[in-house]
């Protein structure tokens, strides 16, 4: 007796019209008001309903499956939307209705259970893409600066506890691939195509679907921290501070000293929240990009070339060994970065926390006004990070400090491998 084959669901990988379902809904990007634009249904609840590519969550995507191929999650769970709507209500902004100033965001997305009640009311599982809610964070550096006479105690941005208030935005992405296109200056069939190519063919809609416009990448979401009032973002006359941070693993979160990362960020933080407290407003956004967006593997594969090179770690050759390892000094593009900025309404940043010209020249290019730009204060770079911010002033990055020659980037020496290494 032959033992029986078990065989899984047959999967169609759509590339017929008879496979385009008449029950999607159109997407009119751009449109003056959520009803006009439609809602973005990326669940997998009822396929015919769809009209985005991918599905929410990012790259958590791949977890979710993961469980509900071992029966831990229900495949057909709906999501129960009550009490979760947003703690503030952000917009809508001018932003909002032009096609080409918001690409990446959905930016209906945030209150999907008044903007396409309806729609849900018939059973079409739509699901927010923006999260609102309100925090408080407890910063070791935050603390310091408040016993140090910086920040004080006001009880209404930092509390007697020494905690900062802050309304907290989690953002996923939600990419108009028209809009993409146009943004990289390329034609939307070659995005597609090398989308599709470079994933390993993770969605073949990229190519079999081209009357699906919007796609949700599995890549991170992003964050933004507001302190003080998100409706003053929007008013150009109230003073605004702005940090846009990549991530960084090991120093923001562990405290690594070979890079500027958390000082920088906490610094950032520090005077968002004094912004706040003098009648203005701070914003910090948090991107997923690890590692310039190679990833953390990358990262410290770098650290290891450049810490066992001939001569040792410096700021001479700090962009090479990142290149010799990964191909790229640098994979993060900074165009879609001004979204979220333009998300908010925000029209003029008064102080930027930034050095990277990348960022700067993706703002303005937005149309956002940047008054004062604001690097690092040297005592709170760490001394193994001397060689990074010594490379970048000298690669261009902005600085009101002496630049140093090449022979003066020699001599920024970092710290040896510990005993053990080789």
């Amino acid at each position: 007796m032959k033992e029986e084959i078990k065989r899984t669901n047959h999967v169609v990988l759509t590339s017929h019209s008879n496979q385009i379902y008449k029950e999607s809904i159109p997407v009119h990007w751009g449109a003056k008001n959520p009803k006009e634009r439609g809602p973005i249904v990326a669940t997998i609840s009822d396929k015919g309903n769809r009209n985005a590519i991918g599905t929410h969550s990012g790259s958590y995507t791949v977890y979710r499956a993961l469980s509900i191929a071992t029966g831990n999650f229900p495949q057909d769970h709906v999501a129960d939307l009550v009490n979760t709507h947003a703690t503030t209500v952000i917009g809508p902004h001018d932003s909002w209705k032009d096609p080409e100033k918001l690409v990446s965001i959905d930016p209906w997305g945030a209150q999907i259970n008044e903007h396409y009640k309806d729609y849900i009311d018939k059973g079409i599982d739509v699901r927010p893409t923006i999260a609102v809610t309100q925090a408080r964070l407890g910063i070791m550096e935050i603390k310091e600066a408040i016993e140090k006479g910086r920040l004080p105690v006001d009880g209404k941005i930092v509390t007697k506890e020494g905690d900062i208030k802050v309304t907290k935005v989690a953002i996923e992405p939600v990419w108009y691939l028209p809009g993409i296109a146009k943004r990289f200056n390329m034609e939307e069939g070659e995005l597609r195509k090398v989308l599709f190519q470079e994933t390993g063919g993770m969605f073949p809609e990229l190519v079999t679907r081209p009357d699906l416009k919007v796609l949700l990448p599995p890549i991170g979401s992003s964050t933004a921290y507001v302190f003080g009032n998100p409706d003053d973002l929007a008013n150009p006359d109230v003073e605004l501070t702005c940090r846009v941070h990549d991530e960084c693993n090991g120093s923001d979160v562990f405290g690594s000293d070979i890079c500027t990362c958390r000082p920088y960020l906490t610094h950032g933080i520090e005077d968002a929240a004094r912004t706040a407290q003098r009648g203005g407003v701070g914003l910090i956004v948090y991107f997923r990009k690890e590692g310039r967006a190679l990833g953390e593997v990358t990262k410290f594969l770098v650290y290891n070339a450049r810490k066992r090179q001939e001569g040792g770690d410096s700021a001479s050759n700090y962009f090479y060994r990142t290149e010799c390892v990964a191909g790229v000094e640098d994979a993060r593009f900074q165009e879609f970065m001004p979204d979220v900025l333009n998300w908010f309404g925000i029209k003029k940043i008064h102080n930027l926390h930034s050095m990277s010209n990348m960022k700067y020249d993706a703002i303005v290019g937005s149309g956002i006004e940047v008054v004062n730009r604001l690097s690092i204060p040297k005592e709170l770079v760490p001394a193994d990070a001397q060689v990074e911010i010594e490379a970048k002033k000298a690669a261009g990055y902005f600085t009101e400090e002496e630049v140093m020659d090449d022979k003066g980037l020699d001599k920024v020496q970092g710290r040896e491998l510990e005993d053990g290494e080789e």
